[in-house]
Parts: structure tokens; sequence; C-alpha cells
């Protein structure tokens, strides 16, 4: 299910503008293709996969010059509940990953209308909006107020090298555990079939439940293999163990930028440091196939003990922290979700 809103006009300094959820698909992949902080996430193919997973509303929004017709902005958000059932409000939210964009001329305006109309839509439906941001995005929303900033840190590894001079600027204990999984026979290689995106799923449901968090379902990652893959925009490199599966990990591809989104491991699969030999089976590979940077999906709250931020460091990337604005909807429900949260991790299955 999608959610559509009426075109409506906003006048700005004189100028026009049209916002519309309805435009030229064709346009809208050659905005954000041309865009310098064009992203896979703002794309219509991330949408047409939220368009077909359980539990995901997709949102999109144009911003059109009225004089002119020009696109001027676009949005592409995703409405989660990563919970089913009647507890589905606990975990409702908004992502706007990457976004907005808006083009160079219109400073600010368009992207603050993009976001206005996007919490005119949400405000009811989720307890909180996030726009996650992947580059610096200083000053992106100085007319909108009821959004906080918070750090975030991330780590984008440079592939624009050798993989001998990558090899090397991995930390001495990531480069043992590598030796240490080749080893134990632990092969690495890109998924083949529905069969084992089935088993990839798998070793994600056993990693977020040991973590106790919410996972996607799994229409998530078939809508992503059928609509992706096919276009270069996704790869699923494999840990194989025998004829296990042992730990898999998912990576967005768009221009010349990987973007590492989900990972898990069985149990097994930790012991025989699998996890560390598919980064770098993923470095090898963007570095092979002419990628310029991974950007390596996330470090936490610099403040918040964080695992996987340390286990990401010792890969030799650069850290930035470019942070997420923060849009609370609704305070006490926030509240309740946040206490259904760590009900969920204290009792819910491991």
């Amino acid at each position: 299910m999608t959610i559509l809103i009426p075109t409506y006009i906003v006048i700005d300094m004189g100028t026009a503008y049209i916002i519309t959820s309805d435009f030229d698909r064709d346009e809208w992949e050659e905005y954000v293709q041309r865009h310098p902080l064009g992203n896979v996430f703002q794309t219509p193919q991330l949408y047409d996969v939220y368009q077909n997973t359980k539990n995901y509303r997709p949102i999109k929004l144009f911003a059109i010059e009225q004089e002119t017709g020009r696109l001027c902005g676009v949005l592409s958000a995703v409405l989660v509940k990563e919970m089913g059932g009647p507890i589905g409000f606990l975990s409702a939210h908004s992502i706007i990953q990457g976004g907005p964009l808006e083009s160079e001329e219109v400073d600010g305006v368009v992207s603050s209308m993009l976001i206005a109309e996007h919490d005119r839509l949400t405000t009811h439906k989720a307890l909180y909006s996030e726009i996650r941001n992947l580059n610096d995005r200083t000053g992106l929303l100085r007319n909108a107020s009821s959004y906080h900033y918070e750090d975030h840190l991330n780590f984008l590894i440079c592939l624009d090298n050798s993989k001998e001079n990558i090899w090397h600027s991995l930390n001495p204990r990531r480069r043992n555990n590598i030796n240490r999984a080749t080893k134990n026979n632990i092969v690495c290689r890109e998924l083949k079939d529905q069969d084992e995106l089935d088993q990839f799923y798998e070793t994600l449901k056993r990693t977020y439940a040991r973590a106790r968090i919410p996972l996607a379902d799994a229409t998530l990652f078939m809508a992503a293999f059928h609509e992706l893959m096919p276009l270069n925009r996704l790869r699923i490199f494999l840990a194989i163990h025998g004829d296990t599966v042992v730990a898999g990990r998912a990576i967005l591809l768009y221009k010349q930028t990987m973007y590492d989104w989900y990972a898990g491991s069985l149990p097994e699969g930790l012991s025989l440091y699998a996890n560390d030999c598919l980064v770098w089976h993923a470095l090898r590979w963007g570095v092979d196939n002419g990628y310029r940077v991974l950007d390596f999906g996330g470090a936490g709250n610099p403040s918040v003990p964080y695992g996987p931020r340390e286990f990401k460091r010792q890969f030799g990337g650069q850290q930035v922290n470019y942070g997420r604005y923060v849009h609370i909807c609704s305070p006490a429900k926030t509240a309740i979700a946040n206490l259904g949260l760590k009900i969920f991790q204290n009792v819910g299955p491991r």
C-alpha cells in the first residue's frame, strides 16, 4: 500500500511550486542519477521494493516549478511497522534515508516544503520520523524546528585503492580472523537462487533474535531480490561452510557506492569468523567492479555502546558523523513504544 497526496501549489518568494506524489518515473530516476547526493534509497526501484514489502508503506513526493514544469526536488520515504498485529503501533515510524534531494538553485526552500508535506502525511500514522543522512546535510532543516539533530556515526571505506593497500589498512585482528576463516574452509560467494535467499533470511532471523531487535519481513528481501538484482543494484554475499550458509551480507549498489544493508550469521558462523571473511570478500569485489566507496551502514550514537561499531572500525574506514534528524510525532505514544521495545528485548525470542 502506498500513500498518495492531492496535488497542490505552494508559493515562496513569488515562485510557485507544485507538490505532488504523481510524476514521470523516468524523470524521477534521471533526477536522482544526476543529483550529486543522489543515492539508492531515493530511487523509484527502492520505492517498488517497499511497495511489495509487508508492513511497509512507501511515500513519494515531488516539487515541480509551476512556470517551467521543471522537477526541483524529490523525497522518498517509507512508513514502517516492524511488528505486525495489534501492537504494530509500537514500532510505526517513518524513514527518509538519504533525502530529501533538491536542486541547488532553490537553496533549502523545496526541501522544507517536501518535509512539511511528509510530516503532514505521517503525523497521525508514525510515532516518530527520521531523516538518516548519508552526507553532510548541515542546514537542511533550518526551517523545520520540530526536528532535532542526533549524532550518528558511520564508516566509509575507500575502494579507489589496491587490494593490497586495503588489506594492510585492516586492523591486525581482522586480518588474523580472515586468515582463520580461510583455514576453517569458509567459502564466500554470491547468492545464487531463491533457496539460498531463504537461507540468508534465516541467518538474519537468528542474528536479530539474539540482539532482540525486530527484523523486516521476508518480503523485503524477496522484493529486493526480484527488483534490484537484475538491475545490478543488489548483491548478497554468502559465507558457506560445507553445505551450510553460516553468514550473509546484503549490499545495495548505486553509482559507485556500495551500501552495507543487512548482515546476519548463525552462531557457528561467528566461531568460524565468517563475518570477517564476508566483509573482506565484499571489499575485494568492490575494487574489482569499479566501486569507489563502501558505506558501512551506520555505527550508532557515539555516546551509546554499540558492538558493531568496533567491528566496523577495524576495517580501516574513515569515521564520519553525518547524524540524523528526528521528529517526535507523539511523545506519549513514543514513550509507550520505548517501553514496549524494552519488554520485547527482555522477554522476546532468542
